[in-house]
């Protein structure tokens, strides 16, 4: 490619997004509904030492995240953890402009070599069910919870069930679907194989297929971790927001709501909104502190989406996308 081309897209683009992602970021937190009070319950926390366990949580969360992007990006190309933590962080920036988070691939695969980028793709995808599978599994947990130790014949549940049963048998069967995929992966290679139109991708997708059983559960593992993380966050925060709900239920209320927000459609300025919904009518049930439960969701939202992106705004403002010849 020309090299004027190339010196437009590495410093031109990257304090372009930089730029847009800001703004983006600034209109999403201020068009926030009762952002005011919100922000005043989030503030009032900050004397609480939870808040700040909340708070540096967060860093062990993406530590997770970059230590798992490190195993998947292994058979391409060995990055150092900085490297793998730059990648992250610059796929969380982008994500938050996109439906489903998709951006995210598009951010991570900057710091991927030109010829491995393709493929990374398929690795990040990997690392995605990983992560789905074990909200699945831990949101289904969750559901047989409150359905079969919980539920005491509240008519104000009832109203909820046939929904509650149907999510149930989904995730069910979406999680053993991708627990099939996910520990054989060189099955679905291969049924993608006998598709013409996308045979073409076969070559970009196989490198999926020398992962072990081993690595695959380590993967897998660190998906789990993860998602504890999120878990221990929110309670904590709704702790501080005074939301009292007990341990084990909050546990299995969570559950219900992460597995909630993966099915979900949302774009990044809409996640907010679909977020303090869900968490109203599922936390709701077993509390009247709705403001609470509003100031727990925005935190949430605050620390683990926004802060993450704004440091993954500033790598990109200095990448070089593409490498100068």
């Amino acid at each position: 490619m020309n090299k004027n081309i190339k010196l437009i897209i590495n410093y031109f683009l990257g304090p372009l997004l930089f730029i847009f992602l800001s703004w983006s970021l600034y209109k999403q937190i201020i068009h926030q509904p009762d952002l005011p009070e919100r922000w005043n319950q989030i503030k009032s926390s900050w004397q609480s030492g939870l808040f700040w366990i909340v708070f540096l949580l967060m860093f062990v969360n993406w530590g997770i995240e970059s230590r798992k992007w490190q195993l998947q990006v292994a058979p391409l190309e060995k990055l150092d953890f900085l490297t793998a933590v730059k990648s992250v962080l610059s796929g969380c920036s982008i994500t938050m402009l996109t439906p489903n988070r998709i951006g995210e691939y598009g951010g991570r695969i900057m710091y991927i070599k030109e010829e491995n980028r393709l493929k990374a793709i398929s690795l990040t995808i990997l690392g995605s069910i990983s992560q789905l599978a074990i909200t699945l599994i831990i949101g289904t947990l969750g559901l047989l919870y409150l359905k079969y130790v919980v539920h005491a014949g509240d008519v104000k549940k009832e109203e909820a069930w046939f929904l509650h049963n149907l999510i149930l048998y989904v995730s069910i069967a979406v999680t053993v679907i991708l627990l099939f995929i996910y520990f054989r992966l060189h099955v679905f290679i291969q049924l993608v194989s006998r598709i013409s139109f996308l045979k073409s991708f076969v070559k970009h997708i196989e490198v999926v297929d020398v992962f072990s059983c081993k690595q695959l559960l380590r993967i897998l593992f660190l998906s789990f971790f993860r998602y504890m993380v999120f878990i221990l966050q929110y309670m904590l925060l709704l702790r501080v927001m005074e939301v009292n709900i007990p341990v084990m239920l909050s546990f299995c209320l969570l559950a219900l709501f992460y597995l909630v927000m993966v099915i979900a459609p949302t774009i990044g300025f809409t996640e907010l909104p679909v977020r303090a919904t869900a968490s109203a009518a599922i936390l709701g049930l077993y509390s009247d502190n709705l403001l609470g439960m509003q100031a727990a969701t925005f935190g949430i939202w605050l620390i683990n989406l926004v802060v993450p992106a704004i440091m993954g705004s500033v790598f990109i403002l200095g990448i070089k996308i593409m490498k100068e010849r």
